[in-house]
């Protein structure tokens, strides 16, 4: 879908705002007529990380109006469909802009980002807590672009309203704790990175547990900084760990897809096709997160000179895995193959992780090939 532009001439003593930057606009999007631009630069940055995605559904969220015509239970009703159409918009904004930093899509994410304060501000108020996940995406994005002035400014807005929230969740003081860490890593203070990713790491652990994909995030970035320091003993066994994290969260994500469940003794298999219940995925952001994570210890792996079989082939697995939960089962195959000759080729051979990497290979042989960028993405 390409994006479409109008010159506006407006009319004397209507103010319409560019949406990224609030000035005067000048441009109107004529897909939805309803998002204004000061120049097409903004435009296309606003089409790009967000707009492009959310276009059509702007349209009720910024022309109906509550009508004080109708019945008091008409209007609750409708003011509570549109609170509910807002916080999906707060939902999808911030899964975007998490999923594009994760790709590296610094720029990008900032527009879903901006978004998503809006529509924060909005459902919650200037003061609410709600608000500190889109403050903490506008801030790693602002490191991700080398603004670290600006960077620091947002983490002082959101550490504030931590600050102000006695009843803050450790999840989001994990995350404030991380973009800190992150902050003082790309101005060169290890130290203090480490010091804050540790708190990170510590308030993910009592939101999420220790070995949870939440955490794993923390125990990530420490090993960066160890890397960085060459300390590459620590960051190893740290990278190890978000390995097993990661690889034990996708293995049962793929069993729950791979095995048929076992019927119990008395009760058929109608009766238990009618008990399936939705099965636990992971959304756009946690994707794109382990897309980034496991490709980038794979890389190091692979070049490490020394480097154990089992090592290599447990990351080459996770990623396989992952590969088959995003469809793209060329790639699952290729990575599930390796995996399996590096496990046939070892001491590691009969092991359960061979076993395992054995039947997904087998399961995937059974399977049409079908690579990631043959898959129609439905889109909006």
């Amino acid at each position: 879908m390409k994006m479409s532009l109008n010159p506006l001439s407006n009319p004397k003593g209507v103010k319409l705002l560019c949406e990224l930057c609030q000035k005067p606009a000048f441009i109107q999007c004529t897909r939805c007529r309803v998002t204004y631009y000061c120049d097409v630069e903004h435009q296309q940055a606003d089409w790009v990380g967000i707009h492009g995605k959310i276009c059509q559904l702007l349209i009720p969220l910024r022309t109906i109006r509550v009508s004080f015509l109708s019945s008091e239970e008409q209007r609750q009703k409708q003011e509570a469909e549109l609170l509910e159409q807002r916080k999906r918009m707060v939902e999808l904004t911030r899964t975007t802009g998490q999923k594009l930093l994760f790709e590296g899509k610094h720029e990008q994410a900032v527009p879903a980002a901006m978004q998503s304060l809006r529509f924060s501000i909005d459902v919650h108020g200037l003061d609410s807590i709600q608000l500190v996940p889109s403050y903490l995406i506008l801030a790693e994005a602002s490191i991700g672009l080398h603004k670290l002035t600006q960077a620091e400014e947002y983490l002082a807005q959101a550490q504030w309203t931590v600050l102000k929230t006695p009843d803050c969740s450790a999840a989001i003081k994990s995350k404030l704790y991380r973009n800190w860490g992150l902050l003082c890593a790309a101005q060169g203070n290890f130290e203090d990175s480490l010091r804050h990713i540790a708190d990170d790491i510590y308030h993910a652990s009592e939101e999420f547990g220790t070995d949870d994909i939440g955490t794993s995030g923390g125990y990530f970035h420490m090993a960066n900084v160890f890397f960085r320091q060459n300390r590459m003993d620590v960051a190893d066994s740290l990278y190890a760990r978000v390995t097993d994290i990661w690889h034990a969260h996708l293995l049962r994500l793929v069993l729950a897809r791979t095995r048929r469940p076992k019927t119990p003794a008395g009760i058929g298999a109608v009766a238990v096709e009618l008990k399936k219940v939705e099965l636990e995925s992971l959304d756009e952001a946690q994707e794109a997160e382990a897309k980034q994570v496991l490709h980038s210890i794979h890389d190091i792996r692979e070049q490490s000179a020394n480097e154990d079989s089992l090592v290599i082939a447990k990351v080459k697995h996770a990623l396989a895995m992952l590969y088959f939960l995003l469809k793209d089962t060329s790639k699952a195959q290729e990575l599930a193959d390796t995996s399996k000759n590096l496990m046939d080729g070892s001491e590691h051979r009969g092991t359960p992780l061979a076993n395992y990497i054995t039947e997904f290979s087998q399961t995937l042989a059974k399977m049409p090939s079908r690579r990631e960028n043959e898959i129609v993405d439905p889109g909006y």
